[in-house]
């Protein structure tokens, strides 16, 4: 309990400003706003998920940037210029004029700006605070994208409904600009840092006191960074989609968008629940054969998604077991970067297993959107999907035992 006695405050912190960044702002409003759009604008599916997909990919191949900023410079001044550059281009969007490269220009600018706001950097600071319980810890800071998913679809939904201020799909934008303006960025300035040398937990530093860890090169190299990679791509490639059209899937299901924004909820829930169960496991298991099951449910999930004549029920139980699994990607990330990796160049190795996360989640998207405007349902997409939570399941096995921090510090170049 002494690390959350000195932690507790950057934890806090961060968990408050990983809900309010880049992350999961952009990925929960886009589910209530894709059909007003549609049905304002006239554009495809395909088309208005493509922004999620611009924002994504440049975010992502982004993230070992931002994350090489923070190993030099510090995880705080990236993270609060990044809630500040971020919530100012979110916002822009109720300027938007009706074209679809304003939509797409809008996105890239969020993606250029918003990638230090997310995970990227606050975890680096936890892993620096905590190793005995790292994967609560990184469970709790990631509670942020949880409380953001439950929130987020409740606050858009009341804004396009005229119910905060002014009216219509562009309300929403504005509306949630202000989370990481006026909540994070005070918060950030308040408690958020790195701990000094002496405030360092055993565990991470080698004997003459600089942090432990391999170069991105030397990670690179190493067969364990490729098996992350591929089992984070697989995942994101199949959640990233329903994720995102998951209020459609509830619509064609015969449920009305207010019901579906209910279903988002409960997936929210499963990430929470995810985040935190997963992330005491790991404290205490070894974290790949943790995820075997976890990752394997939502194949379940996707059959129970398919077809037309669910019942609301049945919708909430996929939805549940898809956000649970989801909750423990996010956890995977974090951890197994700090653990097999180290923290030396953490930032940069952790920037470099985001670009899968990233780039999947914002393709994925775009896919579910296609084999929608072709076939008439998600289907086709959804049992592609449930192979790919089979492979992202299965690979970490191959990981083999974390290294130790003396085998971190000698590490080759």
């Amino acid at each position: 309990m002494s690390e959350f006695r000195k932690g507790g405050p950057v934890l806090a912190a961060a968990m408050i400003g990983v809900g309010c960044g880049a992350s999961p702002i952009p990925f929960n409003v886009l589910p209530a706003v894709i059909g007003p759009i549609h049905d304002e604008l006239g554009w495809s599916f395909l088309q208005i998920n493509l922004g999620i997909t611009v924002f994504g990919v440049i975010a992502a191949l982004l993230a070992p940037a931002y994350g090489a900023a923070a190993d030099k410079w510090g995880v705080r001044p990236v993270a609060i210029g990044s809630l500040l550059a971020f919530g100012l281009a979110f916002a822009t969007f109720a300027l938007m004029p009706p074209t679809l490269f304003a939509w797409y220009g809008l996105w890239t600018l969020v993606g250029l700006v918003g990638i230090g706001s997310t995970p990227v950097t606050w975890s680096r600071a936890i892993n620096m605070w905590f190793v005995k319980n790292r994967g609560l810890a990184l469970g709790i800071m990631l509670l942020g994208t949880s409380l953001a998913g439950i929130l987020v679809p409740q606050i858009a939904r009341l804004a396009i409904d005229g119910k905060l201020y002014g009216e219509g799909w562009r309300t929403a934008f504005p509306v949630l600009a202000l989370l990481p303006l006026l909540v994070a960025m005070p918060l950030a300035f308040w408690l958020f840092r790195e701990p000094s040398l002496a405030e360092r937990p055993p565990g991470i530093s080698s004997a003459d006191g600089t942090l432990a860890g391999m170069t991105a090169g030397a990670a690179i190299r190493g067969y364990r960074f490729w098996v992350i990679w591929l089992s984070i791509a697989s995942v994101a490639l199949a959640f990233g989609g329903v994720f995102i059209n998951m209020v459609q899937i509830a619509i064609l299901h015969g449920f009305t968008p207010a019901e579906g924004a209910t279903v988002m909820s409960v997936l929210a829930v499963g990430i929470l629940a995810g985040r935190l169960i997963t992330g005491l496991l790991f404290d205490r298991f070894w974290a790949p054969a943790v995820l075997v099951p976890i990752l394997l449910a939502p194949a379940l999930s996707c059959w129970l998604l398919m077809g037309t004549g669910s019942t609301l029920g049945v919708l909430m139980s996929g939805a549940l077991l898809l956000g649970f699994a989801a909750g423990a990607e996010s956890d995977l990330i974090a951890y197994l970067a700090g653990r097999y990796f180290g923290m030396a160049h953490y930032g940069k190795i952790y920037g470099l297993l985001y670009m899968p996360f990233g780039i999947g989640s914002a393709v994925s998207p775009a896919i579910y959107g296609a084999v929608r405007d072709a076939t008439g349902s998600y289907d086709a997409m959804l049992t592609v999907a449930i192979f790919l939570f089979a492979l992202g399941a299965v690979l970490p096995l191959l990981l083999g035992r974390y290294p130790t921090t003396e085998a971190l510090a000698a590490a080759p170049a």
